[in-house]
């Protein structure tokens, strides 16, 4: 079993000292692990203040990049777990979640939290995937 760490061009880059992406190789599968995705772009911008339909489109778009990059979909998410500053909030971040993921219903974790690491953030989002495509080659 073999464990490799991903930043790849394609999706804002982590906000502090990690990796986005973690990719284990299971043999015949790989399992994929996201860092919590965070509305930030490629200079640290807040994306969408006050917005969460924007800010939680623009977490999907990463995380669509960030499997792309490893050779996955949406479609090869087993779990997702989100974090939201304001619960009142869940039905505007599932209206884009229902959106991107179409029939896809991978297990799920949704907490509301007091705050993210910085201002203006209403979300995070980190997902597990599991591939039994090949890796892309490097």
């Amino acid at each position: 079993m073999t464990t490799t760490f991903h930043n790849p061009p394609t999706a804002p880059p982590p906000a502090a000292s990690y990796s986005n992406v973690a990719e284990i190789d299971l043999g015949t599968r790989r399992l994929i692990i996201l860092s919590g995705q965070a509305a930030l772009d490629h200079d640290g911008t807040v994306v969408g203040p006050g917005d969460m339909a924007a800010q939680t489109a623009f977490i999907f778009d990463a995380i669509v990049a960030l499997l792309a990059d490893r050779g996955a979909e949406l479609a090869d998410v087993v779990n997702i777990r989100t974090y939201l500053t304001d619960m009142d909030r869940l039905a505007e971040y599932g209206a884009v979640r229902v959106a991107r993921l179409g029939a896809a219903r991978p297990t799920s974790t949704t907490v509301e939290v007091s705050r993210l690491f910085r201002t203006g953030l209403l979300l995070e989002v980190d997902i597990t995937a599991v591939v039994s495509r090949p890796p892309p080659p490097a």
